[in-house]
């Protein structure tokens, strides 16, 4: 199954990826793994998070405190959100 990113959820994680180089040289790298690791979390068992919404389900990250909002087609895991835990909760909504 492949995946793909909302333009928005793309600039999102381009930024968070940044701030974190911002602190420690390599921690942006990190980063952007952990991503990578929960999208084929999600794309192994695309059912397995939290449901958000009928379609809508949410992963969060092991190592830090972001999730991935998403939903899934047939063949397609499609990333709505890379957002933090505590902040905005449902900000993203209007991308669906």
């Amino acid at each position: 199954m492949n995946y793909t990113f909302h333009p928005h959820a793309e600039k999102e994680l381009d930024e968070i990826e940044n701030h974190y180089d911002s602190r420690r040289e390599g921690l942006g790298d990190q980063f952007r793994d952990e991503v990578q690791v929960t999208i084929s979390r999600i794309q192994q068992f695309p059912n397995g998070c939290q449901a958000l919404s009928a379609n809508v389900r949410r992963c969060t990250m092991k190592r830090f405190p972001y999730c991935i909002v998403y939903y899934v087609t047939p063949n397609v895991v499609f990333v709505v959100a890379v957002t933090h835990d505590r902040r905005e909760p449902d900000y993203w909504t209007y991308r669906i």
